[in-house]
């Protein structure tokens, strides 16, 4: 399996990608988002793939490539990241607006079977929505994230976010360097350091750099007290097959929540080794755990 992924990632190239903005609402008024689009646009086989909390859809590329021969793979940038709009109203960032938002995407695609991929914040955008009654959602891969979410990694995030709040870099190379710094994702390549981080800055003045996303993010994630964080209620309402998986190092995901979680019926776990929070599936061996559990039956 890990050949067919490797085989899919070299051969399909990157003809196949696409992208279209799709409008949405909020309390202030209308947003754009921007959706990264592979495949064929005729596919009613959706796999929609959601980001993490200050990254974008272009996360994606590689594990989007390599399902693109089986789906329409959408990758949206959550309202506020990559090239979507940024909201008026910073209360607005948060879970009920990412879910409407993607529950319009769900409906602007026609899927006759979608699929989802989440990462830790995407990730639990999948489960609330997984979670409703007569979900969409049949198949689901939730990354390093679960029902319980620890004060300590929320509050590592939260210093994370304010050390590198709009920060101007003065190249290319220095944003890498600063995003390899603080993002355990496990062993990439120069390379794929390179491809992960050119989607998240965009130009500044003065032949500066900046990301992408909008600071008012972290002063939402900041307006109310950091807690601990059970999302429990909403996870045993997912009925849908799911796959796990983990950074053996991932300080969001816990290994006691981890192994709860796969001890629930019709769920499997995978973690991946010398990887922390969260793993990126930019390797055939990550691509095959994700192709298999998606395309079985």
């Amino acid at each position: 399996m890990a050949k067919t992924a490797a085989k899919l990632v070299a051969n399909t190239g990157r003809q196949c990608l696409r992208n279209f903005f799709l409008t949405c609402q909020s309390s202030s008024g209308a947003h754009r988002i921007n959706i990264t689009e592979w495949g064929e646009a005729n596919n009613s086989n959706v796999l929609i793939c959601a980001h993490g909390l200050t990254r974008c859809g272009r996360d994606f590329d590689t594990l989007a490539i390599a399902m693109s021969d089986k789906y329409r793979v959408l990758c949206p940038d959550i309202v506020g990241r990559g090239k979507s709009d940024w909201l008026d109203d910073r209360a607005d960032y948060n879970y009920p607006q990412y879910v409407s938002d993607m529950v319009r995407l769900v409906a602007k695609s026609g899927a006759k079977t979608l699929h989802w991929v989440g990462t830790s914040m995407g990730g639990i955008i999948g489960m609330l929505l997984a979670a409703q009654p007569n979900s969409p959602i049949v198949r689901f891969v939730i990354n390093d994230v679960g029902p319980i979410i620890p004060k300590s990694s929320l509050e590592r995030i939260s210093k994370y976010m304010d050390e590198k709040a709009s920060p101007l870099f003065a190249s290319i190379e220095d944003a890498i360097t600063i995003v390899r710094s603080v993002s355990p994702f496990g062993p990439l390549t120069d390379a794929e350091w390179r491809d992960t981080t050119l989607p998240l800055i965009k130009p500044a003045a003065n032949g500066q750099w900046q990301f992408r996303y909008d600071p008012a993010i972290a002063l939402a994630l900041k307006s109310q007290p950091i807690v601990d964080v059970d999302l429990t209620p909403f996870w045993n309402e997912v009925k849908c097959p799911v796959l796990v998986t983990r950074g053996e190092n991932s300080d969001l995901l816990l290994p006691t929540t981890y192994a709860a979680m796969c001890a629930k019926p019709n769920v499997r776990g995978v973690e991946f080794a010398n990887t922390g929070h969260a793993p990126m599936f930019q390797d055939a061996a990550s691509i095959a755990v994700v192709r298999e559990f998606l395309l079985s039956k």
